[in-house]
């Protein structure tokens, strides 16, 4: 029997780095993302089935989960940053943060939503991708922080309530990835970890399958 995941974010980052991880195991995979071509560029090399859109449409959740009538491992890799530069929450802009809880909580909880039922049938797994900054106080780190925040206890939450699915709620750790680029600076970037080294890991935890809970990946 193939296993099935369904991975957001999934045309560049720790998402195509863990896509390219699981088809390396023989998963079947059905990829996400915004950038079209980008994304069609990862299913090719993977075998993958491509479908881009954005996470935050209900259109677009409604097509992925009729993608996936059976589904092993669902990832909640796709996020936003914000505002940059990283602004301190007496000044942060109100209505770019809606849009952040939008992305970073609300989209992750309608995949969830609309893919629990094929989850529960295969007693599969879902992986809500976190950061240290949903508990540390890092200056600038608010907006993007809080919305990690909401996120790690909306897993906490679906973990109690959903028994025969396995839910981690994962801290990747610093990545050197487009994103943090964004805020940091290319330089920076460049001396952090590899998301490769970092989905070796995440596979590893789908692999074993601990129970549910907070992981850290580095």
């Amino acid at each position: 029997m193939t296993n099935t995941a369904l991975i957001t974010g999934a045309s560049r980052g720790l998402g195509l780095a863990l896509a390219r991880s699981l088809a390396e195991a023989g998963w079947h995979l059905v990829l996400t993302a915004r950038g079209a071509a980008d994304l069609k560029k990862a299913a090719a090399e993977l075998g993958a089935t491509a479908i881009p859109g954005d996470v935050t449409d209900p259109g677009h959740v409604a097509r992925l989960s009729g993608a996936v009538p059976e589904l092993d491992l669902l990832v909640n890799n796709a996020s936003g940053l914000g505002v940059t530069p990283l602004p301190p929450l007496a000044g942060y802009p109100l209505e770019p943060f809606r849009e952040l809880l939008e992305t970073n909580v609300t989209a992750p909880l309608a995949l969830i939503q609309a893919t629990l039922p094929a989850l529960r049938a295969r007693r599969g797994a879902i992986v809500n991708i976190t950061s240290d900054a949903a508990n540390g106080a890092y200056e600038g780190w608010g907006g993007y922080g809080a919305t990690k925040a909401a996120l790690e206890q909306l897993s906490n939450v679906l973990a109690a309530e959903e028994p025969d699915v396995a839910v981690w709620w994962a801290d990747p750790g610093e990545m050197n990835t487009r994103m943090l680029a964004d805020a940091v600076g290319e330089q920076e970037a460049a001396t952090a970890t590899d998301p490769a080294e970092v989905a070796a890991t995440l596979h590893d935890l789908v692999r074993s399958r601990p129970a549910s809970g907070r992981v850290s990946l580095q």
